[in-house]
């Protein structure tokens, strides 16, 4: 049966069904190609949490806090870890395309489902504009002379040409992105360690693991600087929870699924604390500047330009693979919502291949607006796009937590199937990251580059609850398919 005959329960439109019955009934391909293969699933897995807030916005990171920047990554991974964990579970509950705007839906009410759908999808579209700025900035490398706005116009293009072949060469192109970033930062590591231990290169006389407490203490800029990085930090891990999205097209979700989400602790300790550790080592914290990748002052300082070149080839693969992510993740949002009767009914139809091509073709369109403003502001385009794709890339982290908590009630009163995945610690850890995150907005707050998306976000979440009554008030019956599914079942 097509997922455009049923609605997002998996039941007749308008019939109520229990989250119980929903788990059962909901169709298991939706429309969609199985054509993601255990190996793309691990690669992009891989691949989500290595983007363009390591490669670039590290480099910002490390002015502010110097080498305590480590403990913060760590601190925040734990947190990432957890995250994970819950959006496992969820998914081994019940593996859909429509992920954590499903879980929102059925878990916390219609308006959430809602909110988390359009919001998931903004957070893509400011995210693309981000990655292809940052991927214009890496051509400047090479070729000064080429402005900004024109390199993010072609990779804009390039990259939804190839989003309309199939799924399959999406998943393509991230195993191969991600196998490059993964191959990059292996080999700068082993390179910095011999630096380090061996002594050899220019940095050679230098570089020492000493570098992390000699120049001003591992907590240079104080306790407060470290705290400050953490809304950059979330930035880099931003993406991590694009594995959920490939549910409805993973050839067995039950099986790759929790063996992608198993990969994020050993994905942080070694990309993020195992690099920066290694950098710092070889690098002094206080020679770094703010919009220079730290990988490609790294080799500079190691005297290997061509070393540097390369870093800079890799960084841009990084940054287009996160581009091409997001104009996969919109299309399928965007047709989740039409599904749900909670956005435009063209966005449902899918091409023979099974690509939601109208709401990727509108999602890129959109993502041209990063052009006009490379035009505009060249030199500020990353900071002023980070911190609201921070913001709205952290409410779909929220949501995931909140569905968590409620399905876990659930299911220890025996109301919903327990998942085959269960998460550690649970209920108390996705509590815990809760409050954490809520720390992060508060620091974004005190920090002039990230109080801008402060202001954007109100606007936003205003914006939604206004289209929310107003749909809801032209047809009453749109939303009841989401009240019956978020209902808590009540118990016999």
């Amino acid at each position: 049966m097509a997922s455009e005959q049923v609605d997002d329960r998996g039941a007749p439109r308008g019939g109520a069904t229990t989250p119980s019955e929903a788990a059962a009934a909901v169709p298991p391909e939706e429309g969609y190609h199985r054509g993601l293969g255990s190996r793309q699933i691990q690669m992009i897995a891989i691949g989500g949490a290595i983007g363009t807030g390591l490669f670039l916005g590290a480099g910002k990171a490390i002015t502010k806090a110097g080498p305590s920047l480590i403990l913060a990554y760590a601190v925040a991974g734990t947190v990432i870890w957890f995250i994970m964990r819950a959006l496992g579970e969820l998914l081994l509950y019940r593996p859909v395309s429509g992920s954590f705007s499903e879980y929102a839906r059925e878990f916390l009410g219609p308006f959430f489902g809602f909110a988390t759908g359009w919001t998931y999808w903004l957070f893509w579209v400011v995210t693309g504009i981000t990655e292809v700025t940052a991927a214009a900035t890496y051509v400047q490398y090479w070729w000064p002379a080429v402005p900004q706005w024109v390199s993010a116009l072609v990779f804009t293009l390039v990259l939804y040409g190839a989003n309309l072949i199939s799924v399959r060469i999406f998943g393509e192109l991230e195993f191969w992105f991600s196998m490059v970033k993964v191959t990059a930062i292996i080999g700068m590591i082993l390179i910095g360690v011999g630096v380090i231990t061996l002594g050899f290169s220019d940095a050679g006389g230098t570089a020492s693991v000493s570098l992390l407490w000699s120049d001003g203490g591992f907590f240079p800029e104080g306790l407060g600087g470290t705290l400050m990085t953490l809304q950059i930090v979330m930035f880099s891990f931003l993406a991590v929870e694009l594995v959920g999205i490939t549910a409805g097209e993973s050839v067995n979700p039950r099986k790759t699924l929790p063996r992608a989400v198993r990969t994020v602790p050993w994905r942080i300790a070694l990309f993020y604390i195992g690099a920066l550790t290694v950098i710092l080592s070889v690098v002094s914290w206080t020679e770094f500047e703010p919009g220079t990748s730290p990988f490609v002052a790294a080799f500079a300082k190691i005297g290997l330009p061509a070393g540097a070149a390369v870093v800079n080839f890799v960084v841009l693969t990084a940054a287009l693979s996160s581009c091409n992510s997001g104009m996969y993740s919109t299309g399928r949002m965007l047709r989740d919502l039409a599904l749900n009767g909670q956005g435009p009914r063209p966005f449902r139809g899918l091409t023979g291949n099974g690509l939601p091509l109208l709401g990727t073709s509108v999602s890129a369109a959109l993502m041209t607006v990063g052009v006009w403003i490379n035009y505009q502001w060249p030199s500020k385009a990353f900071d002023y796009v980070v911190a609201f794709a921070t913001i709205s890339g952290m409410w779909a982290w929220v949501m995931i937590l909140a569905a968590h908590i409620r399905y876990r009630r659930a299911a220890d009163r025996g109301l919903l199937p327990r998942s085959a995945f269960p998460a550690p610690c649970a209920p108390y850890a996705s509590w815990a990251s809760l409050g954490f995150i809520g720390a992060v907005v508060v620091l974004m707050g005190f920090d002039p580059d990230s109080r801008v998306s402060l202001y954007g976000a109100p606007v936003w979440a205003a914006g939604l609850v206004v289209a929310y009554f107003v749909l809801k008030a032209r047809d009453p019956g749109t939303f009841v398919r989401g009240e019956a599914g978020a209902e808590q079942p009540r118990e016999p």
